[in-house]
C-alpha cells in the first residue's frame, strides 16, 4: 500500500489568518523608518515575500534605509507582530477541521518567516499538535521562497521524496517554489478575483476543500504506481 502523501503547509495566509495583521503592522512601522508603505500595498504586492526583500524594494523606490537602522526596524516589527498574533490570531476558516480530516498524513510547516513566529502562530491558534517540531523556517535554512530549496530541504529532513510531497500554499512565491521543487501543489487561492493559479497547481478557494483535493492527488499517485 502506498504511504500517505506528505503535506507541506505554508503558515501565513494558509494555516493562519495572519497576513492582515502583518500588513497593518508593516503599514504602521515602515513609514516611521522613512519607507512609505500601506497595509493595502502588502496585500496587493508583497504577500508571502521575505521582509528584507520588501525593505530593499521600498529602498529602491524611496531611498535605501541606513543599514544600521535595519535591526531596530525588524526587531520592532517582530515585537509588534508577536504581540498582535498572541492577542488576535485565528486559524484560516475551515483549516482546523481540514487538518483533523488529514490526520493520517505526515505534515510540516514550511515558511518564509522566522521559527519563533511560526511557533507563535501554531501555539496561538491551537494548531501546534498537528505539526509538533516539524517546523521549517527560511531563516534557519538560509533559503527563501520562491527558491525551491526551502521545500526540498524540508522534504529531505522528513525523509520524503519530492514527488511524494504536496505543497499547500496561498502565495505566488510559495506556489512557484513548490512547482519548481518537483512537488504537487495545492494553491489555496482565497482571492480568485485578483489572483490566478498557475498551470500545474490545483486551485481551491476554501480550506474545507483541502481533504478532497488531497484525496484526488492520492488517487492519481496510486494509479501511477507500478504494480
Amino acid at each position: 500500500m502506498t504511504p500517505p502523501l506528505c503535506l507541506l503547509f505554508d503558515s501565513d495566509g494558509t494555516l493562519v489568518d495572519s497576513e492582515i495583521l502583518l500588513a497593518e503592522v508593516m503599514g504602521d512601522i515602515l513609514p516611521a523608518f522613512d519607507l512609505p508603505f500601506s497595509a493595502r500595498q502588502y496585500m496587493e504586492e508583497f504577500r508571502g515575500v521575505r521582509f528584507r526583500t520588501i525593505v530593499d524594494s521600498l529602498g529602491e523606490r524611496h531611498g535605501a534605509l541606513d543599514e544600521e537602522r535595519l535591526p531596530a526596524l525588524e526587531g520592532e516589527m517582530r515585537r509588534l507582530m508577536e504581540q498582535r498574533m498572541r492577542a488576535e490570531l485565528k486559524p484560516i476558516d475551515g483549516m482546523p477541521e481540514a487538518l483533523e480530516a488529514l490526520a493520517a498524513h505526515p505534515k510540516a510547516v514550511v515558511s518564509n518567516g522566522p521559527e519563533r513566529k511560526i511557533r507563535c502562530a501554531m501555539e496561538s491558534t491551537g494548531l501546534a499538535p498537528h505539526f509538533g517540531d516539524r517546523l521549517f523556517s527560511a531563516y534557519t535554512l538560509g533559503v527563501w521562497k520562491p527558491d525551491p530549496g526551502l521545500y526540498r530541504q524540508a522534504a529531505e529532513a522528513l525523509g520524503q521524496a519530492p514527488e511524494h510531497c504536496v505543497v499547500i500554499d496561498d502565495a505566488a512565491v510559495g506556489v512557484a517554489a513548490g512547482l519548481a521543487a518537483g512537488m504537487r501543489v495545492i494553491h489555496l487561492n482565497r482571492f480568485p478575483d485578483a489572483e490566478t493559479t498557475p498551470d500545474g497547481a490545483v486551485a481551491i478557494h476554501h480550506a474545507g476543500e483541502l481533504p478532497e483535493a488531497v484525496a484526488r492527488l492520492t488517487t492519481q499517485e496510486t494509479a501511477h504506481d507500478p504494480l
